[in-house]
């Protein structure tokens, strides 16, 4: 079963959750992402938001941690491809840290239209 396709399948799930787990254990910004999470869910259980404000709540959870990992990615390869300071290197890395700001603007936009109808 090691082999197998099944067996593929569950040893990369293994391997996605070691990443998941090492991002959180060692990255500030994914750390403090995690927390804010865990503050708008509560939010969301003390407004007794809707189901459907509840999929675009963890769509747009997932969308900003998942880019902070895809940018967390990109700057290990570039520090590990040219570990010196380069223009271009410098370049990829803001273009990484600039998803991530776009998919933040558009978590907070999110959390604006959720939320401001309860506090209004």
């Amino acid at each position: 079963m090691k082999n197998s396709f099944l067996g593929k399948r569950i040893r990369g799930g293994g391997y996605a959750m070691k990443g998941a787990w090492l991002l959180l254990r060692h990255e500030p910004s994914i750390q403090v992402q995690f927390v804010i999470s865990i503050l708008v869910c509560i939010a969301g259980f003390y407004f007794d938001i809707s189901r459907t404000e509840w999929i675009f709540q963890f769509f747009a959870i997932g969308l900003v941690m998942s880019a902070e990992g895809l940018n967390t990615a990109v700057e290990a390869i570039a520090d590990f491809v040219h570990p010196d300071f380069h223009t271009k290197i410098g370049h990829i890395k803001d273009v990484a840290a600039g998803a991530v700001f776009i998919a933040a603007i558009i978590a907070v936009i999110i959390a604006v239209l959720i939320y401001y109808p309860y506090l209004s």
